[in-house]
């Protein structure tokens, strides 16, 4: 299986629009740096699975057939914006695999397009091509899931991408530590938070995600969904990584054998 990070940023992106702090700066000196709306596609074989669709090009990136099926963490602009362009193409029905959320987003379910939108209920697995998810509920200001990801191949392959969310329900916890991941994908929007400073509601900071990334012990591990301030914070301290973890970028790709 593979893994391929479209996007790894968090709303507003890197470079966020008018702001001058060091990431974004950073980002439009140097572009390879810059982060667009979080998101993945995973491919086994000859399937491909796209988590999230907030990049804004996939009519550009992806020629028809190329994007066989969805699923959506949640219904913010943020994680979805892609599609409204995408819904207008010809050919094929692309299912939209997605939590029960009855006000999705805008007038998505009103004009769906090519789309056809299949809610979801939480811990309860359903395959698709390639692959079998179970939707997992997360903490977030919208109803949220992050999905367990298991290739369907010979050699099956576990990957959990848990985005948005701040903390994890102690359900998800449990089901994770039992499920043994070989790949964790987690968010980790800001940066660690000070003595006078609150835990944010809706996204872990650094701390928060290397806390969950112990507890449940994958062989691996990614941040994503990164911030400008926690870029900043990471450029200006350099923190000291697990071996097993990395920070994602745009573009990257992960082969899992």
């Amino acid at each position: 299986m593979r893994m391929t990070f479209l996007g790894t940023g968090a709303a507003g992106g890197i470079p966020r629009y008018g702001c001058t702090c060091p990431a974004c700066s950073r980002a439009l000196r140097e572009p390879a740096y810059s982060r667009k709306p979080c998101s993945a596609l995973f491919t086994s074989g000859e399937h491909n699975l796209l988590v999230d669709a907030g990049v804004m090009d996939l009519h550009e990136r992806f020629p028809s057939g190329k994007i066989q099926q969805i699923a959506l963490t949640h219904f913010h602009p943020d994680h979805v914006q892609g599609l409204f362009h995408l819904r207008w193409g010809v050919g094929m029905n692309i299912p939209v695999y997605c939590p029960p959320d009855s006000e999705g987003c805008a007038d998505l379910y009103k004009h769906p397009g090519i789309f056809e939108f299949l809610p979801q209920s939480k811990f309860e697995p359903f395959e698709v091509d390639g692959f079998l998810l179970t939707p997992l509920p997360l903490i977030h200001s919208k109803v949220t899931f992050g999905y367990a990801i298991e290739s369907k191949a010979e050699n099956s392959i576990k990957v959990c991408y848990l985005t948005d969310t701040v903390g994890l329900p102690a359900r998800t916890l449990d089901f994770l530590q039992d499920w043994k991941p070989n790949g964790m994908v987690i968010d980790c929007t800001d940066p660690p938070v000070t003595q006078d400073q609150s835990k944010g509601r809706n996204h872990n900071d650094w701390d928060q995600a290397l806390s969950l990334i112990d507890l449940i012990n994958p062989e691996k591990a990614w941040l994503t969904h990164l911030g400008h301030r926690c870029d900043s914070w990471v450029m200006n301290e350099q923190p000291a990584l697990p071996t097993n973890v990395q920070i994602a970028h745009d573009g990257m790709v992960v082969e899992f054998i």
